[in-house]
């Protein structure tokens, strides 16, 4: 994709808005695919402990990595998409060979972290006894692979950040597929239960990674990834990292306030805990539409922040924030309506319907106001202020989570832990609100 074909920077910002973020929607959905199938090949052809190994524990310390490490790779989307923005061509060169450089080293090294720290983690969320074998088996083959998981992540977001939602889609949807059918293979077929559903993903995820690399290499005009080229430029790496590290600590933070959660979830037994695990594979839902709309406007803010367009990224927040918070709403709706149906096609356990149903009943009234956080604190990153709504985020989610569960209600009941999570999206929510109205206005007045 050339940029002179690249309307993020003009057009008409709605339509433009849409044709960059369905795309990137429906490439997140084939992604989510991922983990969410193994949850319902191993629920439907192994058994309910099998489900809960793969959507417990081992799903949270799962998302605590790649969290952190997702949010570091924003970093590099941000200055990507910044420098296309002001068609500064050595820097963007620089900035796309530091991300390859950084993934490669990042994706190693917290490979074998994972791989490393699997039995103590497992062990430190009081994982039931009867999950503990299958959840560390599932970890370790996962992060054994975790640097394709990196690699396709840091590519796909390069392409996105130059506008080009639709090739990451394509090769989503391809090893989505793949993945598929060698889950029901390995488990269907080969009766492998969790290893199984770990290998199918770490080879479909594999195959993701070489091919967006092919992609950056060969077919992208006005970017060339040269493998001998890879390699940290210093100010790039600045740069990434100013963004990313606040993102990714952000994430990270989110992931272990969860893990305190999902600790506690465990201590209820493997009906609840199976119950939580697939409400988090169908609430994803809401989750994708909020990530394709992040990934929209980091974008679209980032490339128009270069080009210092502020009347246009004023317009395309309001247009996202709408567009956003009105999907969040229906959505809500149609997932608490047919929550039990939804439950029942990953385990078809009456005792788990009724415990999934008594959270979704808390977790549904509050996922809408959850667009305000995310499409403001969105465009902050994109134009390089990071800082405080990390702040907000780490305070108002993460010490919230960790105080209400140790502190507030300790030994409560399963409803009062989980209202912690609404109540906390509100707080956060509020604050970036009036941070965002304060921010912008002086990022406009100062032009930087």
């Amino acid at each position: 994709m050339n940029q002179e074909k690249n309307n993020i920077t003009e057009g008409v910002i709605w339509k433009q808005i849409l044709i960059f973020f369905f795309p990137i929607l429906i490439g997140t959905f084939f992604q989510q695919l991922y983990n969410t199938v193994d949850a319902l090949v191993v629920g439907r052809f192994a058994n309910k402990e099998a489900l809960a190994a793969v959507s417990g524990s081992a799903g949270s310390f799962i998302n605590f990595v790649v969290g952190f490490l997702s949010g570091l790779s924003a970093g590099a989307t941000v200055t990507i998409a910044q420098f296309y923005g002001s068609k500064d061509k050595r820097k963007l060169d620089e900035a796309l060979h530091t991300a390859y450089a950084f993934a490669a080293i990042s994706g190693i090294l917290f490979g074998i972290l994972g791989v490393a720290l699997a039995p103590r983690i497992i062990d430190w969320m009081r994982t039931d006894p009867k999950l503990v074998e299958a959840s560390i088996v599932y970890l370790r083959i996962y992060f054994s692979g975790l640097i394709f998981v990196i690699i396709y992540n840091i590519g796909a977001g390069i392409l996105r950040a130059i506008g080009d939602s639709k090739r990451p889609l394509y090769v989503l949807i391809f090893c989505a597929m793949l993945n598929i059918i060698l889950d029901l293979y390995f488990v269907a077929v080969l009766g492998l239960g969790v290893i199984g559903v770990a290998v199918a993903t770490l080879i479909s995820q594999a195959v993701s990674s070489v091919i967006v690399t092919y992609l950056l290499m060969k077919r992208t005009p006005g970017l060339q990834l040269v493998l001998s080229n890879i390699r940290i430029y210093r100010d790039s790496l600045w740069r990434i990292l100013h963004v990313g590290l606040p993102s990714g600590l952000q994430s990270s933070l989110y992931s272990i306030s969860n893990m305190l959660i999902q600790s506690t979830i465990n201590g209820f037994g493997v009906d609840t805990v199976t119950a939580w695990g697939t409400i988090a594979k169908i609430d994803n839902i809401i989750w994708m539409i909020y990530g394709a709309f992040n990934v929209a406007v980091t974008t679209f803010v980032g490339q128009n922040y270069g080009a210092k367009k502020w009347k246009r990224i004023r317009e395309a927040v309001n247009v996202s924030l709408v567009m956003c918070f009105s999907s969040a709403v229906v959505l809500s709706i149609l997932i608490y309506k047919y929550g039990a149906f939804l439950i029942g096609i990953f385990i078809p356990d009456q005792a788990v319907v009724q415990i999934g149903m008594e959270i979704f009943s808390i977790m549904a009234k509050g996922y809408a106001v959850f667009a305000f956080l995310e499409i403001y604190s969105a465009a902050l990153q994109a134009e390089g202020r990071v800082m405080v709504p990390t702040i907000i985020s780490l305070l108002g989610v993460c010490a919230f989570r960790v105080i209400w569960v140790l502190f507030i209600v300790p030994g409560g009941t399963l409803s009062q832990i989980i209202i912690c999570y609404p109540m906390t999206w509100i707080i956060c929510s509020i604050l970036c609100t009036i941070y965002y109205f304060y921010k912008q206005k002086r990022i406009e007045a100062a032009g930087v």
